[in-house]
């Protein structure tokens, strides 16, 4: 036997002769994020250290429904290996499972025969949501499995405490800073205007902080629209009074960065009169999911400068799938890496039916899911708080638009500069 294989016996398998062999079981649901990996894999050396047996789920909610589900040994030596990577080692996936999946297809078996005391899902508001029905499913029908969830998203949408991050955000922002810098930079070579599209179905955290973060003279995200309701004429309009405060400053670049919110919150019918090419389901709806929000917006942005006759030249960039997979950087190892002994934490104190919560100073506590809850049994997302600092701060002082002292000078760009009033197309 090797040195390693010794390490690797000692460190992380149950002795031959343990009279309890209890094991844990991880699973991933929803898309990738930074520090997947980082907290899979701190989750199984932290329980590994206490002689427990870890078992890693593949294929995510799915499996547990499955009657052939594909599961994983994970060891010191795999979990040392992986934790500081990009991706998910553990193969994620969007199942939902239906009330009659609960009642008819729930592999009890998987947990009875592995002797699993403990599930820990990772994973965003939908996962999240999940782990509620199933918290509620265990309790209901007295099974002795504890199951606690560990927050991930790079879109910071889940509602933690005092602001808290989830997990993959701040990687996320940094990728997508350092992609933003970078065409910023060809904007202001090439005299052009870039527009970035980011990801964030729900809530415009990612939007907002790569905007922020680069000096970004506008962006855009559906928490703006809080005192008028959003429109596709707003949203131009707002791109718009970037563009022209900046070329009254001289300034013929720039980027506008809008979140992908903004055109789920849209009505489609409103999309679909605009013109863009693009697909549509079978009850007449735009398939969103299926383009680029960048080259959409971009598109509609052309026709209106056309309509209105101002010479601007822009270009699309999309910022999503880049920034999943990547490395997580420092602040998520760290942070992934207290998130997953924050779960043996709550585990050794008898909790379940709960969220991992680690404050600032690194103490975990748990938030039950069961509290977090809306009507309709899902966990609601946790929007940009428009009225705080952070976003007005950056509205007040580093975006460019077009205010009533700029009036008289944007007649020459425009016959109706006070239709690109940054405050009046808000009501703010």
């Amino acid at each position: 036997m090797g040195k390693y294989e010794e390490i690797n016996n000692y460190i992380c398998k149950p002795k031959i002769n343990d009279s309890v062999k209890d094991s844990i079981i991880i699973l991933c649901g929803g898309g990738p994020a930074p520090g997947m990996n980082t907290v899979v894999f701190s989750a199984a050396k932290t329980f590994l250290s206490a002689r427990y047996r870890v078992i890693g789920l593949h294929g995510g909610y799915s499996g547990l429904f499955s009657e052939n589900p594909r599961t994983e040994e994970i060891d010191f030596l795999k979990a040392d290996a992986y934790f500081n990577r990009g991706g998910s080692y553990l193969q994620m996936s969007r199942f939902k499972p239906t009330d009659e999946d609960f009642e008819k297809r729930f592999n009890l078996g998987l947990f009875r025969d592995n002797g699993i005391k403990l599930l820990i899902t990772v994973g965003g508001d939908d996962t999240a949501s999940t782990a509620n029905r199933i918290a509620k499913f265990l309790e209901g029908h007295h099974y002795p499995i504890r199951n606690i969830h560990i927050p991930k998203t790079i879109d910071n949408d889940l509602p933690l405490p005092d602001n808290a991050p989830t997990f993959g955000f701040n990687s996320a922002k940094d990728e997508g800073a350092h992609l933003a810098r970078t065409v910023y930079e060809d904007a202001r070579t090439s005299g052009n205007w870039l527009i970035i599209s980011a990801m964030g179905r729900s809530a415009g955290h990612l939007a907002l902080g790569i905007g922020e973060a680069t000096h970004c003279p506008m962006t855009i995200i559906p928490e703006m629209f809080n005192k008028a309701p959003i429109s596709l004429e707003r949203i131009v309009r707002l791109a718009i009074s970037a563009i022209l405060k900046r070329k009254l400053l001289g300034i013929p670049y720039g980027t506008v960065v809008v979140a992908e919110g903004v055109f789920h919150d849209l009505d489609p019918e409103e999309i679909k009169a605009a013109g863009v090419s693009m697909t549509y389901d079978e009850h007449g709806h735009p398939e969103l999911g299926k383009i680029s929000k960048a080259v959409l917006f971009n598109d509609i942005l052309d026709k209106e400068f056309k309509k209105i006759g101002l010479k601007v030249k822009t270009r699309p960039v999309e910022i999503g799938y880049d920034v999943r997979c990547q490395d997580p950087v420092a602040y998520d190892l760290s942070y992934c890496s207290e998130l997953a002994m924050g779960a043996f934490e709550l585990f050794s104190r008898g909790e379940t039916g709960c969220m991992v919560y680690v404050d600032a100073a690194g103490k975990a506590r748990p938030l039950y899911l069961k509290d977090l809850q809306g009507p309709d049994g899902k966990i609601p997302p946790r929007r940009v708080s428009i009225e705080g600092g952070i976003a007005q701060n950056y509205y007040k002082n580093l975006c460019h638009y077009i205010t009533p002292s700029d009036y008289e000078a944007a007649k020459a760009l425009v016959p109706d500069p006070e239709a690109y009033d940054f405050k009046k197309i808000l009501n703010w």
